[in-house]
């Protein structure tokens, strides 16, 4: 099913969902089942598992010269999606990026995914590599996500990069998209973002997934831009509870969110890290009780490996 008629099917009522990473290479899938098994009594009905580029390391050879090797860290995501959804017999949201991708390479995860019967994706630029100062797409790649929409859009009418191709086989794909309550840290204001998000939603965008944000104030305003700017898809808000001190520092840095004073004083006062843990979870819980009771489309969690802290708000929440 799509993502989009559980979200009508649900008639108001809030649902719950979780994202997952890949394990490492050279990891098991069982890591991904140890995370997810705790979490299958709240009855998500989807489940997104993250997609990640490659990334470049240097090797010394046998002559003694360093070589430059491209290596995928985290691969697997179309086949973690298709075991999720015949493990639990939930719907599984494989995301797809443009970094690290050519539009071929982009087709045929795309094929493989219609496939497994997975008819779910979110669409996503993704990252700069980490040595570089500005996201490069690949040769033949694309540069932004609503070309990747459009790719997508494209293959659910049967239109393959391979002109030869007549009558070939429609997709079924359920497009979703990222938005940013505090705006992109690219967009030069939030009207500009608004504006990209209406674009990627007129070119095949049917739902947003934000950000993480810590201030429920910061997505309420969001929805209300995104409103006033004539975008109406389902806006599901993304959440994940600060667990460490250091998190505090880091998740600005790598996210380019705000923190809340309120929530930074009492994580800096907390005398150990199960403390912190705690003053995570209750400022969480208190989030996902003030969104459900505005009946926001879903409450979506970033696991981030870490299911039992997720729990533990599912179970004050649901």
């Amino acid at each position: 099913m799509k993502v989009t008629e559980y979200f009508e099917k649900a008639q108001g009522q809030t649902l719950i969902s979780f994202e997952i990473l890949p394990p490492l290479k050279g990891g098991s899938i069982d890591s991904i089942f140890k995370i997810l098994d705790p979490l299958m009594e709240f009855r998500p009905p989807f489940v997104d598992v993250t997609y990640h580029r490659e990334d470049f390391i240097y090797r010394k050879n046998d002559d003694g010269f360093f070589e430059k090797i491209a290596i995928r860290k985290r691969p697997g995501t179309v086949v973690i999606a298709q075991a999720i959804q015949n493990r639990y017999g939930v719907d599984a949201v494989p995301h797809l990026i443009c970094g690290g991708f050519t539009r071929q390479e982009t087709e045929d995860a795309l094929i493989d995914m219609a496939y497994a019967k997975v008819n779910n994706v979110l669409a996503l630029r993704g990252d700069a590599r980490k040595f570089e100062g500005r996201f490069i797409p690949e040769p033949e790649g694309h540069h932004y996500a609503i070309d990747l929409i459009r790719q997508i859009m494209d293959m659910n009418q049967g239109k393959y990069l391979d002109a030869d191709i007549v009558d070939g086989a429609k997709s079924n794909f359920c497009i979703g998209i990222a938005g940013y309550p505090e705006k992109h840290f690219e967009a030069p204001n939030m009207e500009s973002d608004i504006h990209y998000i209406r674009e990627k939603i007129k070119a095949g965008g049917e739902y947003i997934v934000t950000q993480m944000f810590f201030d429920n104030k910061k997505y309420f305003e969001f929805v209300d831009l995104c409103r006033q700017n004539g975008i109406t898809v389902p806006i599901v808000p993304g959440l994940k509870p600060l667990t460490r001190k250091n998190q505090i520092q880091s998740l600005p840095a790598s996210f380019y969110i705000n923190l809340p004073e309120d929530l930074v004083k009492a994580a800096e006062g907390a005398k150990n890290t199960e403390a912190v843990k705690q003053v995570g979870i209750e400022w969480a819980v208190a989030q996902c009780q003030e969104l459900k009771k505005a009946k926001v489309p879903s409450l979506h969690f970033y696991t981030m490996g870490d299911s039992e802290t997720t729990r533990k708000i599912a179970e004050k929440v649901f």
